[in-house]
């Protein structure tokens, strides 16, 4: 068993970053620094085919259950896809395969191998999901259904994008054309869904195009919070002569982490400088208000600067206890 896992190790971490080395040239540390990052690499896999699984399900209760019922859309190659189901009568997990073929590829081309391959793979799941997995209708109320429907949808994406996947290829097409464009991707996206919308007005009608787009607030905003997370963290530069002081406010008094490093002020007509310590800390929104008021009671000159932060890692991110 032992020499099985060595020959695991081997080749899929070692070898990869040299590999004319051979097998038995490898020392003791390198083979156990080698498990290590099989063990995390392992482990990512499973958290990311978990984040998947839960995504396509949930993705695919949300058309099952609210939109392909009543004839509802969202934007994206989701919404197209339903749209031309609603229009046609096909089933909507052909247009779901068909249509982010192309998508799959860019993404292969534009970002990664390994990301084209768990597209290519949470895709098919969607489609099988949504051809042999009948939830039924949940509700018959329009407005139940937009907003849940939307709300299900979106946790899917949102989910399979922690997975390192996407479930619907408009982000890849945005960045694409971006890039060939020169625009923001924002702005693609935007011009993508008005187009869908429009379409969905004329060869649906006027209601539905609008609890579709009910719909699909209720996506976005779902997704932006399956993403960021439930704590939105706020990134908290401040220089100021009184550092030592806010750097024991915020670990003492807010139970922050706080980082501090060295620069230089620039100050007056001749551009005299100094150094100084820059503080740095990572709360959250709701924190804010308190640490304003405590910087300004230590220094009310301070010089703060604050930045949104979409997601965090390791570190002192979470609140510890406060001891008095």
């Amino acid at each position: 068993m032992r020499n099985i896992w060595k020959k695991i190790i081997i080749q899929t971490i070692l070898d990869e970053k040299d590999p004319e080395r051979q097998s038995d040239e490898y020392s003791s540390f390198e083979l156990a620094k080698g498990f290590r990052e099989l063990k995390i690499n392992i482990r990512r896999w499973v958290k990311d085919i978990v984040l998947i699984a839960v995504g396509i399900t949930s993705a695919a209760f949300g058309l099952e259950g609210f939109l392909i019922p009543n004839s509802f859309i969202d934007g994206g190659v989701t919404g197209i896809s339903l749209l031309v189901n609603a229009v046609s009568g096909y089933p909507i997990y052909i247009f779901i395969l068909l249509l982010n073929i192309p998508f799959v590829y860019t993404g292969y081309k534009i970002i990664s191998k390994q990301f084209a391959i768990k597209t290519a793979i949470a895709i098919t799941g969607l489609a099988v999901a949504v051809a042999t997995i009948h939830f039924g209708e949940v509700t018959h109320d329009k407005l139940l259904a937009s907003v849940f429907g939307g709300f299900f949808l979106g946790a899917g994406i949102g989910l399979s994008i922690r997975g390192g996947a996407v479930i619907d290829g408009t982000e890849v097409m945005a960045i694409f054309l971006s890039r060939k464009l020169g625009t923001t991707i924002g702005d693609i996206i935007i011009i993508i869904n008005i187009m869908i919308f429009s379409f969905a007005a004329y060869f649906l009608n006027i209601e539905a195009a609008l609890y579709s787009l009910l719909t699909y607030l209720a996506a976005s905003k779902t997704l932006d919070f399956v993403i960021e997370g439930i704590e939105e963290y706020t990134g908290v530069t401040i220089i100021s002569s009184h550092n030592e002081e806010i750097r024991q406010m915020i670990i003492n008094d807010l139970g922050r982490g706080v980082t501090v490093y060295k620069g230089r002020r620039g100050y007056g007509k001749s551009g005299e400088t100094n150094e100084t310590d820059i503080v740095y800390t990572v709360i959250t929104r709701l924190e804010l208000n308190k640490l304003n008021n405590e910087i300004t009671k230590i220094d009310p000159y301070a010089f703060v600067v604050m930045s949104s932060v979409k997601d965090t890692k390791g570190g002192m991110i979470k609140k510890r206890s406060l001891q008095h």
